[in-house]
């Protein structure tokens, strides 16, 4: 289980960076119509890639394959 959230982790980060060149390339032309759909398209990856960890997390919890382990409440 520890894999795959530290994978999707991995993943999440990498569109983010993907996003970030995407943003940085092409110098002056602010309003490239490619460069803003590339950029736009790794963001809603990094988006889509969060929301389905964020379920993913949930589901797990709720089927029994992760527990919480925090600190213990009663001292």
């Amino acid at each position: 289980m520890k894999i795959v959230i530290a994978l999707a982790f991995v993943c999440i980060i990498a569109a983010l960076f993907f996003a970030g060149r995407a943003m940085l390339q092409g110098g002056r032309d602010a309003d490239d119509p490619q460069r803003r759909g590339r950029m736009a398209r790794a963001l809603t990856v990094r988006i889509g890639l969060s929301v389905a960890l964020f379920l993913f997390i949930l589901v797990a919890y709720k089927l029994g394959w992760i527990q919480p382990t925090g600190l213990p409440l009663g001292r």
